[in-house]
């Protein structure tokens, strides 16, 4: 599929890197981790946030749960969007989306909370959920001694972290927590099956059908358990029922595998009645949000991530 010309000058930069490593099948978690990390520094960092920066430690059903507080402003309180980093549940952290927190706390004027919840295959399903649920619930009950606004809370991240905000966001309304917006960036929706999109856009670019299934092995399991893959706290699709969810910002890109899955769950939430803005961003790839010093593509979808958590917060 054929990219956005600027977006095809650093997918090419990239991938020319990448062939110096292991074949995806002999790379270790570590190996992935490191490269991951590498890329966002290569992507650049974000702008100063106002209020400040602040590490801090929630409590969660394994230990501290280490999080990062971004400010709009010194005074308060903020409106907070609760953020799960991507990275396919093994890959990722706090500093890989740095830069994406900041730029959303400044554009949204909100405050941001970033989740650095347990990665597998250390801690693999339902570690992930658990944290970030636990994260939900702790901002809920006692994000007031932080200086925020407790009643404008929202949950969002990319990939991994667009299923885990998914997943809470199914949490939350059944915990009746009352969230004002899920921001779900390509989310990983539907582990059941293959969509077109996963064949299509097997070889990516930066994100493959065999990275996907690489991911899969270490969060699920070596033998990619079918219990776990058809469950919705997998597959977020999957769930008995959508009605009664927080509004959605629904952001999906042409050259990516998971393109259609994202898609056909902006279908579902519209289907079962809740409120969804749904892009889909042409001849851009997967890793697009991490992308604003790169292409013009990258600065719509975090313009339009920003503008959809402010006006969820009015």
């Amino acid at each position: 599929m054929a990219l956005q010309a600027d977006t095809q000058a650093f997918v090419e930069m990239v991938e020319a890197a990448r062939a110096d490593g292991p074949p995806v099948a002999d790379q270790t978690p570590e190996f992935s981790r490191d490269r991951y990390q590498a890329l966002a520094h290569i992507l650049g960092e974000g702008p100063e946030v106002p209020g400040g920066v602040s590490d801090i430690e929630i409590p969660g059903p394994a230990g501290q749960i280490p999080a990062r507080v971004y400010r709009p402003t010194t005074e308060g309180p903020h409106p907070v969007l609760v953020f799960f980093h991507g990275g396919g549940f093994v890959i990722g952290g706090l500093d890989t989306h740095d830069k994406e927190c900041r730029l959303l706390c400044t554009k949204a004027q909100c405050a941001v909370i970033a989740v650095d919840y347990r990665l597998a295959p250390e801690a693999r399903f339902p570690a992930a959920v658990e944290d970030s649920w636990a994260a939900v619930q702790w901002v809920k009950a006692s994000g007031t001694d932080l200086g925020l606004d407790t009643t404008r809370v929202a949950v969002g991240g990319d990939s991994a972290g667009g299923n885990l905000a998914a997943v809470t966001a199914l949490m939350a309304r059944d915990a009746d927590l009352g969230l004002r917006l899920q921001m779900l960036v390509y989310p990983a929706t539907d582990a059941s099956r293959h969509y077109e999109s996963f064949t299509e856009n097997e070889a990516g670019p930066l994100l493959t059908a065999e990275v996907i299934n690489w991911f899969w092995s270490h969060y699920v399991g070596p033998e990619l358990d079918e219990d776990v893959r058809t469950d919705w706290r997998f597959s977020p699709a999957l769930a008995p029922s959508h009605a009664g969810l927080a509004p959605a910002y629904v952001a999906t890109c042409s050259a990516d595998p998971l393109r259609d899955e994202g898609n056909a769950y902006a279908e579902i939430l519209s289907l079962a009645g809740v409120p969804v803005k749904h892009s889909l961003f042409e001849g851009e790839p997967h890793v697009l949000f991490q992308m604003f010093h790169t292409c013009e593509g990258a600065k719509r979808l975090i313009e339009e991530c920003a503008a959809a958590v402010a006006a969820a917060f009015e």
